[in-house]
């Protein structure tokens, strides 16, 4: 198996906490809280033994600076009124029951250095993602209120102060944030942690209730490590190209439609094919077309470097359109950088260059399509052309792929439609999802770049589990805007396993095969 080079190492990793993490929570929670009200080795300890799956870490390299702790308990003692302490046992967590039918959240801290990362979210995500792989009933706690010492004497009561946070009259910086993560309000706690003086001793009962929980059908074998979750959010960017006078500008724009997607809790967002030759406006130069191709490889680094930061800051995959990069070896790949939200940095190239693309800047193709694993699934990339190639999309699906991202680049409708109804072939034949993501807008003066033409789309297998038309969301052509989707991963099973067509299932491979040559490592 390849070594991971540094720029592949995840950075920010989220795990199960374990034993020799104690010290680092020690302090962590001491630093957040107080020496004094901090959590001690024993009630940590005492945590990790009652209910080792439900205790979560982040790390930022290698630093742990994140901490939640969950255990399992039934829903009578769940739902009536109770303070923090007895119900987690003096923070022991001994009341955990494995028979348990709700999850209890008894802590979350985020190291202040650390925060504006979503480091939060994470862990909200990853307490979700444990109450449905356990099909438990829901989530429950107490959440703190530390806006209501504040504006007491406004309110009058902690009652009516948290009907203006849920009402939006009002923003609470804890209880907003549960609120649109989804929790619910079902009454309050009074003395739920005494010492909370921000919050008057007082907490919001609130509920997160697992939607799949009466149905919630086997996801079919994958090469995961991780639990998949039922439904994955995906965000599509149709990027309009317009002069630039520095990188700088380039990266607030990339910036605002990540920080849109994220703001939306997509789990990916998907650029366009070629979206950096926006950057051969700022000079203006009048160089040839393969000058050009080559100066703007220059901006790799910068280009790396911009994409990971921000998939890290809005815990979100992104699918960095793709980018011309010189090899070792002199050539000019065109490359899509996947940006995982963990940090790591993956690398997809274009296997199949069109006529123009050789003729004109001198690319040449890659030698390989490998999937990439994700907290999503595993997932697969075809850049424009690659998706008129069957072969790709089926290589990328048995290797268990679930969507495949295709940020294409098209001058003319003719060319646009080629490759949409290859990429709604692809969805249909491998029975999985489609997402394209392509350029609007002009560029005059870069060379072989002249006028585009899309409409970016996300499209899904045509069966009954799936939008009517085969397209979960669609744009209207050659304007800016930015698509989403639920992408539901269990409907998938379901076509796969019991659809109208069993595409994947009825392949005769009695009659052919498809093999891929292997390639040194």
């Amino acid at each position: 198996m390849p070594k991971k080079t540094p720029e592949q190492t995840a950075k920010l990793l989220l795990r199960q906490a374990r034993p020799d993490d104690v010290p680092a929570l020690v302090d962590l929670t001491a630093r957040v809280y107080s020496p004094e009200w901090g959590h001690s080795a024993e009630m940590l300890r005492s945590q990790q033994t009652h209910f080792p799956e439900g205790q979560f870490v982040v790390e930022y390299a290698g630093k742990v600076v994140g901490y939640c702790a969950t255990f399992r308990i039934d829903e009578a003692t769940a739902l009536k009124p109770h303070t923090w302490t007895q119900i987690t046992g003096g923070g022991m967590a001994s009341r955990h029951k494995a028979d348990g039918d709700w999850l209890y959240g008894m802590e979350v801290v985020v190291h202040p250095d650390y925060r504006g990362m979503r480091i939060g979210q994470r862990l909200y995500h990853a307490r979700k993602r444990l109450c449905m792989d356990l099909k438990l009933r829901g989530i429950v706690f107490g959440g703190r209120i530390p806006g209501l010492a504040r504006n007491i004497a406004r309110y009058g009561s902690a009652e009516n102060y948290t009907q203006a946070v849920v009402s939006g009259a009002r923003r609470d910086a804890t209880l907003s944030f549960q609120l649109a993560n989804g929790f619910e309000v079902i009454g309050l706690l009074r003395a739920y942690v005494p010492s909370d003086h921000e919050s008057l001793g007082w907490a919001v009962h609130l509920v997160w209730r697992n939607p799949a929980l009466l149905d919630h059908p086997d996801i079919p074998s994958i090469p995961s490590p991780k639990h998949l979750p039922d439904l994955v959010r995906v965000a599509s960017v149709q990027y309009l190209q317009r002069r630039i006078r520095s990188f700088e500008e380039f990266a607030t724009q990339v910036e605002y439609f990540t920080d849109i997607a994220a703001d939306y809790n997509a789990d990916f967002v998907a650029f366009p094919e070629l979206i950096t030759l926006q950057l051969l406006s700022i000079e203006n130069e009048e160089l040839s077309a393969v000058a050009a191709i080559r100066k703007l490889s220059h901006y790799t680094p910068q280009v790396k470097e911009l994409f990971s930061r921000l998939a890290v800051r809005y815990n979100i995959n992104i699918i960095a359109g793709s980018h011309p990069t010189e090899q070792p070896n002199g050539d000019i790949h065109n490359v899509c950088y996947v940006c995982l939200r963990d940090g790591s940095l993956h690398e997809r190239e274009k296997l199949h260059p069109t006529p123009s693309e050789r003729n004109v800047w001198n690319i040449t193709g890659g030698e390989s399509a490998a999937t990439i694993q994700t907290d999503c699934g595993p997932i697969g990339v075809m850049i424009c052309y690659d998706a008129e190639f069957p072969e790709v999309a089926r290589h990328l699906v048995d290797q268990g792929a679930l969507i495949l991202f295709v940020p294409f680049c098209t001058d003319v409708r003719e060319g646009y439609l080629r490759v949409r109804y290859c990429a709604q072939a692809r969805a249909i034949e491998n029975q999985c999802y489609v997402v394209l993501s392509g350029n609007v807008g002009n560029l005059p003066g870069v060379n072989n770049f002249d006028i585009q033409y899309g409409q970016s789309c996300i499209l899904t297998p045509s069966d009954f589990p799936f939008a009517r038309d085969g397209v979960a969301a669609d744009s209207t052509p050659n304007i800016e805007t930015v698509l989403f989707a639920d992408l539901r991963l269990e409907s998938l099973a379901r076509a796969r396993n019991a659809g109208a067509v069993t595409n994947l299932k009825d392949r005769r491979f009695d009659l052919y095969e498809m093999r891929w040559r292997p390639q040194p490592l």
